[in-house]
């Protein structure tokens, strides 16, 4: 949970207060009953926000105003006056925004209608929403708003098959989101958080540092946008991989509830399986990713056989040493009866060995994991060069031995960078 932020409203009736209070208590108290009645040891505690009232300060706590199951509104930026008292409509799951409709007294038939212009009609403003009753349109427009990413700067790559959106958010943030297309499909690379608290050597993200999270709505904001370019093509999103900008567990709430979302056969009806999770080894995620029975793919940033190889390149294996980890994965692999794909970057000199492929080999023999090689991508914070060709070939050669399956990822938008590793958002807010 981030921590509470101070902002101020202008001028705001005795009223406004006296009922903000009173709802978001009621809201927040049953919000942690039914997170303890479900088993959770730790149910969020309120976030505390400061509101000021001509010579008063009132603490209260923000959340969702739904009618079942409300939700904690972490304010994990500072808020502007145009969204200040708007709900991002992007963030909500079906059954929040069903309960919403419902509790003002709307057909049922509403829902699947307003659900259906918001991720199949990918429509960018309430008006468009013609088959909704005007009433409801104008009621939406007080209490939500759309998330439409602006974007600051579309590139296109030399190589025809990819295209970097450089997406301004509405507290002047940036993030990257890239287009990626292949024979036969469409993918987005999507980013989790703006900046990345990792601090992975020879990642630019990491490079950056960590700037915030991601809400669920700006999560699913950036595939929205994708599939709008891809539709003006007559063309239609396939794959997602949550392997832009930031650590996806880290965010892990946010980024699987936008995964659900993503997932809804009421809406894009992405399967799990179209959907792949990177993480450099955040072990509580993936066991979690395990014991919630989450459908999508799992990808693992390895880049070190032993703990000292791994340490300098992710510091974050400092951490969870690789012993932890190898037995968070096979849990989840045993688990799921799912194969991890293994991350490994080929370093010139550095991890691109005969002896790092048998490292690598005996870590991995016995489990149902795929490794994937990716030639370095270069980057301005670090000066290590990507492995050769031929020790591509050999390390494949070497996993082969070990009954590993194993490729070498495309590249894609490597002028651009937009090549894993090199997002980076120099226009962040820091």
């Amino acid at each position: 949970m981030c921590a509470g932020k101070r902002f101020s409203i202008k001028k705001p009736t005795k009223w406004w207060v006296v009922t903000s209070l009173r709802r978001q208590r009621w809201q927040v108290e049953r919000f942690n009953r039914e997170m303890s009645s479900q088993g959770r040891d730790d149910p969020p505690s309120p976030l505390p926000l400061t509101v000021s009232f001509e010579h008063s300060t009132v603490k209260f706590t923000v959340s969702r105003e739904l009618p079942v199951s409300p939700i904690v509104y972490c304010l994990d930026a500072p808020m502007t006056p145009a969204t200040a008292t708007l709900i991002d409509i992007h963030g909500l799951s079906f059954a929040e925004v069903e309960a919403w409709v419902l509790a003002r007294g709307f057909k049922p038939g509403n829902i699947s209608r307003l659900w259906g212009h918001l991720h199949r009609d990918l429509a960018t403003s309430f008006d468009e929403m013609t088959e909704l009753p005007r009433k409801l349109r104008a009621i939406l427009q007080q209490h939500f708003f759309l998330n439409l990413p602006t974007v600051t700067l579309a590139t296109d790559s030399s190589d025809g098959h990819t295209r970097k959106y450089l997406l301004q958010l509405w507290d002047q943030q940036t993030i990257e989101t890239v287009e990626m297309h292949f024979t036969g499909r469409h993918t987005a690379c999507v980013s989790s958080q703006a900046g990345c608290a990792m601090g992975c050597v020879f990642c630019a993200t990491g490079q950056a540092g960590f700037s915030r999270h991601l809400t669920v709505g700006e999560i699913v904001a950036q595939v929205l946008h994708v599939q709008r370019a891809l539709r003006t093509r007559g063309e239609k999103l396939r794959n997602i991989v949550l392997m832009g900008m930031g650590e996806p567990l880290h965010n892990y709430d946010a980024v699987l509830a936008a995964v659900d979302i993503l997932c809804d056969c009421r809406g894009l009806a992405l399967g799990g399986r179209r959907i792949t999770l990177s993480t450099v080894g955040i072990v509580p995620g993936i066991r979690r990713l395990a014991d919630e029975k989450r459908p999508v793919n799992l990808a693992l940033s390895l880049h070190g056989a032993t703990d000292a190889d791994r340490t300098s390149l992710v510091p974050v294996g400092k951490r969870w040493p690789l012993a932890e980890l190898m037995d968070a994965c096979r849990y989840y692999s045993e688990k799921l009866r799912r194969r991890i794909f293994y991350e490994w970057t080929l370093i010139d000199g550095v991890n691109d060995s005969v002896e790092h492929a048998h490292s690598v080999g005996r870590l991995l023999q016995g489990q149902d994991a795929q490794v994937n090689l990716i030639p370095l991508n270069l980057t301005v914070g670090y000066d290590g060069r990507p492995g050769r060709s031929d020790a591509a070939v050999r390390f494949q050669a070497i996993l082969t031995e070990y009954d590993l399956p194993s490729t070498v990822r495309q590249r894609r938008g490597i002028d651009i960078a937009a090549g894993c590793g090199q997002l980076r958002a120099a226009e962040a807010v820091r």
